[in-house]
């Protein structure tokens, strides 16, 4: 049986999907941890990525039914042979070709042609956040790579986690509605203007990066600056471009030489 997990940010997923594995790994059978990413698989007991754990090709696109390069006689191959559990975290963020050329294999090692050559799998994420990275892709590509476009999608048996555990064990109200607030914008019921615009009702703007800076980092260009209150202190941004440009103004206006290493 396969199952997909629906979880928001927050809803304590990782805390099941660990007791699950230990569970497992109690009873001496084998349970296999893969994320879509290595960041996303560093909670998980024995995570790994899953390009990595399962050979996928680099390109899913380039193969019209690709499958895991699992050499015979390997550790792997072994393992998914014996595999009573797999998991999967952060599902959503991969091509729906990996899903199928891990079902293919699977079938393939095991011969057993059910979903997944049999073994319970258990594959989990949110939708509201990165679905798979296409290329120059447009919405319907990035649709139409998601594993919901997959013919597995309807096989799966949904479960969902909806109380917001960080939400709840502290009791911040405020916590409480910012969460709401960003459920709205993921589901797409936050109401909009006419021209598609919708109105974040947390948070602070400024017009320009150098108000940014200024806002995050009061007070850098200071002298007798204390490093330590750097820490905890961060600009994110979309490309690599942007945080190389932040970067620059943000050495230009510390006091001293600029040293590379």
């Amino acid at each position: 049986t396969t199952f997909f997990l629906d979880a928001p940010s927050g809803t304590g997923k990782t805390f099941p999907m660990n007791l699950l594995l230990a569970k497992i790994h109690q009873e001496n059978r084998v349970a296999i941890a893969v994320a879509s990413s290595g960041i996303a698989a560093t909670p998980l007991h024995g995570g790994r990525t899953a390009h990595s754990a399962f050979k996928l090709p680099l390109d899913l696109t380039k193969q019209e039914n690709p499958t895991c390069n699992v050499s015979r006689g390997s550790v792997m191959r072994n393992l998914l042979n014996e595999c009573s559990l797999m998991i999967w975290d952060e599902a959503t963020m991969s091509h729906k070709a990996a899903f199928e050329a891990l079902d293919r294999s699977l079938q393939d090692l095991r011969r057993n042609m059910r979903m997944m050559g049999g073994v319970t799998v258990l594959l989990s994420g949110d939708f509201r956040q990165t679905l798979p990275v296409i290329p120059q892709g447009t919405r319907a590509d990035e649709v139409n790579a998601s594993i919901k476009s997959s013919n597995l999608w309807q096989h799966m048996e949904k479960l969902h986690l909806t109380t917001n555990m960080r939400v709840h064990v502290h009791g911040d109200e405020n916590a409480a509605t910012f969460s709401a607030q960003l459920l709205n914008v993921g589901n797409g019921t936050a109401a909009g203007d006419a021209d598609g615009f919708i109105h974040l009702p947390f948070g602070n703007f400024v017009p320009t990066v150098d108000d940014l800076i200024s806002s995050v980092f009061p007070g850098i260009a200071n002298q007798s600056l204390d490093t330590t209150c750097l820490q905890g202190r961060a600009i994110l941004a979309l490309h690599n471009k942007t945080v190389d440009a932040i970067n620059n103004k943000l050495l230009d206006l510390i006091p001293g030489e600029k040293l590379s290493f």
